[in-house]
């Protein structure tokens, strides 16, 4: 308790505002981000009842648009706020976040604990260390064993190379008729995240210059998206639809390349049918690869910084909630000393049996640490939007990129 007085004393609060009313700490996230927070708030307010925590939970899209929304007017700020990765550069960038390396965060100290990869998404070199990780999405190759057994392959056979991924999909076509991947977007999505360099984006280079008409990443993509389509190996289903989902459930679609988090899904939710039919690969052609993750940040106009910073420690540094939140909601911690210990080791029922969390713990430390950019979300819209045009108009595959470049550029530089 003196080291929480000594906090809030440089904060400009002193020991006697404990005693006063409650104060509501505000923290607002998203499904199942939510419900994780829920979860600490109980056992964190046994050490804290001088703080009362109000989540404030929205469906995905609607939680990071009222987040725009308050950054860009400075009101009705949480005083936390669950952020996606994918909206970390935009949220960055607004400068309307706290720097939690600065002043009397101190958060400096506890980076080397995180995921290296995890904790360069939340810095910026204008804005500082504007968020911490929570958990992660390694990427990982989730196959119907069943359906790849019907063909007589192996998962060597499924993972050696791009191509012999594709060979195998042909395979199961044929013997079984499933599709081997729901769109052929999906190997687009993977392949675009593979070989980045250190300090860069998926779309940006590490100056904010979009790559998408220049390096080689795209071209691969687009080129394999396209040999998906003309082999008749996707099944045109985009991701998160109904139909998508049934196809999990009908076992219509072999393969789905996304980050580990999707195992939880399918388990509790998507197939839960399914179960002891699916397991776990690392992604193909030994590509390492990020899907998604969630972080922590303090809006500037946050009302209650240093109990926010204290809750925020907990929720992403105390290795007991770390590990409840992976036992309960599936979300991989991005703190390295919860990845540790028998439970990491424990059989699958879902996935077989297989021990897939040391697969996933083993992949999130070998991807390279790059950056998110505030208009990474504008990129994949528009590489998305020519990448159609090539699968279902024809468009040759340089000149989509480079047009996708040329629009990336424009919105870029409004």
């Amino acid at each position: 308790m003196k080291k929480l007085f000594a906090f809030l004393a440089g904060f400009g609060l002193s020991a006697l505002a404990l005693a006063g009313p409650k104060i509501e700490l505000t923290v607002a996230a998203f499904p199942a981000v939510d419900e994780i927070v829920k979860l600490a708030a109980a056992q964190w307010q046994r050490t804290h009842p001088d703080v009362h925590i109000k989540v404030v939970g929205r469906a995905y899209a609607d939680h990071h648009t009222a987040m725009t929304t308050a950054l860009a007017t400075s009101s009705h700020a949480p005083d936390i706020m669950a952020i996606e990765y994918g909206y970390l550069g935009r949220f960055a960038q607004s400068g309307g976040l706290e720097d939690l390396g600065a002043g009397s965060f101190g958060a400096k100290s506890a980076l080397n604990k995180f995921v290296p990869y995890a904790v360069a998404q939340g810095s910026y070199e204008d804005f500082g260390q504007v968020a911490l990780p929570t958990d992660i999405g390694p990427g990982a190759l989730f196959y119907r064993k069943d359906l790849l057994d019907a063909c007589g392959a192996s998962e060597a056979d499924l993972i050696k190379s791009w191509d012999s991924y594709l060979n195998v999909g042909e395979c199961i076509k044929k013997k079984t008729g499933a599709s081997l991947m729901a769109h052929a977007r999906d190997i687009k999505d993977i392949v675009i995240r593979t070989g980045l360099q250190s300090g860069s984006g998926v779309y940006f280079d590490a100056k904010g210059k979009s790559v998408v008409g220049k390096d080689e990443r795209f071209v691969r993509a687009f080129e394999l998206a396209k040999t998906v389509r003309a082999k008749g190996l996707d099944a045109k289903i985009n991701a998160w639809s109904n139909e998508w989902g049934e196809a999990f459930k009908r076992g219509t679609v072999s393969t789905q390349m996304m980050g580990a988090w999707l195992g939880g899904h399918l388990a509790n939710w998507l197939a839960p049918e399914t179960k002891g039919k699916w397991r776990s690969a690392v992604l193909p052609n030994g590509a390492a690869a990020s899907w998604g993750g969630t972080f922590y940040a303090i809006p500037k106009r946050a009302e209650h910084k240093a109990q926010a910073w204290a809750f925020m420690q907990y929720l992403t540094q105390d290795i007991a909630q770390q590990k409840l939140a992976l036992e309960k909601f599936n979300a991989f911690p991005a703190l390295v000393s919860a990845q540790q210990g028998p439970e990491f080791s424990a059989p699958i029922a879902f996935l077989g049996g297989q021990t897939a969390l040391i697969q996933w713990r083993d992949s999130a430390m070998k991807i390279v640490p790059t950056k998110v950019f505030k208009y990474d979300a504008v990129a994949e819209e528009i590489v998305n939007a020519e990448l159609d045009q090539v699968l279902n108009r024809g468009k040759d595959v340089k000149k989509a990129l480079a047009d996708a470049d040329r629009q990336i550029a424009r919105r870029a530089s409004r």
